[in-house]
């Protein structure tokens, strides 16, 4: 019996070391040579050392034609499983491009159906590897199938627990969906690709000529199209940044995000008073504000090479996470347009599904204008930033550095939309525009009318300029709870969010409501 033993538990051995080489030791090593890590390599650096825990190791596929009947490998070109990062509870997918091209079959698509639907049961989040060239075209509609079984479960997950997904080498067709629809996506520069078609597609039907890296690198969409949050520059690299972003995130909606231990001190902030110039038109970098008020290198932006005219990203206050959402002078002015608009609210919303607090730093001369914003939607666009705002539940603070005028006060976090608190530097000017166009309307029969029209128009850009270029007639109103130097501003935040931390906000019931989209 012994002998019958030992031969049973070398066969588990040996199934166990197939399953370890994938599509084999060659294959790796190819993937070595292109700069990118294997699958299970990927799961090793992203995970505590010692906590995986593999699930569905010896998977194979079930289909038999165009030679597949030939060819079976354990696992089925995915690793899937659960383990820690920093002692936390995640589950985890990652694509073996050495099975198959990493290919989707079912089995493929049943093994990431599984951790998706333990990782809601458990509140835990999901993070996927991808490395894969699409559906497996050998399996027909059962692969396009496997595709749409995951799609659903990450639409039933989204809000429910975070979804990060990382995008290691191809990603075509149909298995960019699935991305897409998480919460945050990384790729890796002149490795990762994502096109729904890819470049002799796009040549055989447009004529145009245009490679993988220009038509769906890390660079292209970090930049133009805005799809991915984070481009980095190899994979240990990627690897690293999700852990980063990780640790800003809870477990799920029904959780908070960890918070480090911090004893209050003195929190004036003098490098503050310096900022904001003395030139109202003249821009500044929002950063060093930010990177004033929170915690010293807590700042992890997010989409920072995409829509530049607003910044968004998690950092810590006295320990705890928030979220930030603040306009760019440095950049466009820091108008809302399209771009900016679409970027911050979905920013907002996730903050908002994940009891991050939300922390607004405002500077807006307005909304872009022109045909190209008017005629690409800036109206239903900048409005998916006032919905966003307007439905979230979680404290909301706004501080008014310099510019808040017209409708963007309104969208920008306003008391009148739900902000919990919002304060005011005196540099602040709120008003329906800037002085100079403003003075140009009100005015504009006494200075056509003037022997010197203008300096006519300087007396009234300087009479409207000191009689609305300011914080105090909103402060007068109520809409500013406290006009406060700059300097004083971390310490006002940090009591601030300390008060608002069993703020209970409940809205209308109804199914959901309908986000202009």
């Amino acid at each position: 019996m012994a002998d019958v033993a030992s031969d049973k538990f070398k066969e588990l051995t040996r199934k166990n070391e197939e399953a370890l080489l994938g599509g084999g030791e060659k294959r790796i090593e190819q993937q070595h040579a292109k700069g990118k890590l294997s699958a299970r390599e990927r799961v090793m650096l992203l995970l505590d050392e010692g906590s995986f825990e593999e699930l569905g190791k010896f998977v194979m596929h079930r289909s038999k034609d165009f030679g597949l009947d030939k060819e079976h490998y354990l696992g089925d070109g995915v690793v899937t499983g659960y383990g820690t990062i920093d002692g936390r509870l995640v589950y985890v997918f990652s694509q073996d491009f050495t099975v198959f091209g990493g290919s989707l079959s079912e089995t493929h698509a049943e093994k990431i159906v599984k951790v998706m639907e333990l990782a809601m049961k458990n509140g835990a989040p999901v993070i996927g590897l991808n490395d894969s060239g699409g559906a497996r075209i050998q399996e027909g509609v059962v692969s396009l199938g496997g595709y749409a079984d995951i799609f659903y479960r990450n639409v039933m997950a989204s809000g429910v627990v975070p979804q990060i997904s990382a995008i290691m080498g191809p990603c075509a067709g149909g298995a960019v969906y699935s991305p897409a629809m998480t919460d945050f996506i990384f790729m890796v520069e002149k490795t990762s690709f994502m096109f729904v078609t890819g470049p002799n597609v796009v040549k055989t039907v447009t004529h145009e000529n245009v490679t993988a890296e220009e038509l769906g690198g890390a660079s292209a969409h970090s930049t133009k199209s805005g799809v991915t949050h984070f481009a980095c520059a190899n994979e240990v690299e990627c690897i690293n940044q999700i852990k980063q972003l990780f640790s800003y995130l809870p477990q799920n909606c029904e959780d908070i995000a960890p918070r480090l231990a911090y004893e209050m001190k003195n929190e004036k902030r003098a490098v503050l008073n310096d900022i904001i110039p003395a030139n109202p038109n003249q821009p500044y970098d929002m950063r060093e504000v930010i990177n004033g008020i929170v915690d010293d290198n807590t700042f992890f932006e997010a989409h920072k090479n995409f829509a530049e005219n607003i910044v968004v990203g998690f950092a810590r206050l006295a320990g705890r996470s928030i979220g930030i959402v603040g306009n760019q002078p440095a950049s466009l002015a820091g108008v809302l347009d399209i771009d900016s608009s679409v970027k911050a609210a979905r920013f907002v919303r996730f903050c908002d599904s994940f009891n991050i607090p939300l922390l607004v730093l405002e500077d807006v001369p307005g909304f872009l204008p022109g045909t190209d914003q008017e005629w690409n939607a800036i109206i239903t666009n900048g409005a998916k930033l006032l919905y966003a705002f307007s439905e979230a539940t979680v404290p909301r603070v706004t501080v008014i550095t310099r510019k808040a005028y017209g409708g963007a006060y309104d969208v920008m976090n306003s008391k009148h939309i739900g902000a919990d608190m919002n304060y005011a530097w005196p540099t602040a000017e709120i008003a329906v525009m800037g002085a100079k166009g403003a003075a140009e309307i009100i005015f504009k029969k006494e200075i056509s009318e003037a022997e010197n029209p203008e300096a006519k128009l300087a007396e009234k850009v300087d009479e409207y300029t000191k009689k609305f270029a300011n914080p105090y007639r909103a402060a007068f109103r109520g809409y500013i709870d406290e006009v406060i130097y700059p300097d004083q501003t971390r310490e006002k935040l940090i009591r601030a969010f300390q008060m608002l931390e069993n703020k209970v906000a409940v809205l209308p019931k109804k199914k959901h409501g309908n986000i202009p989209l």
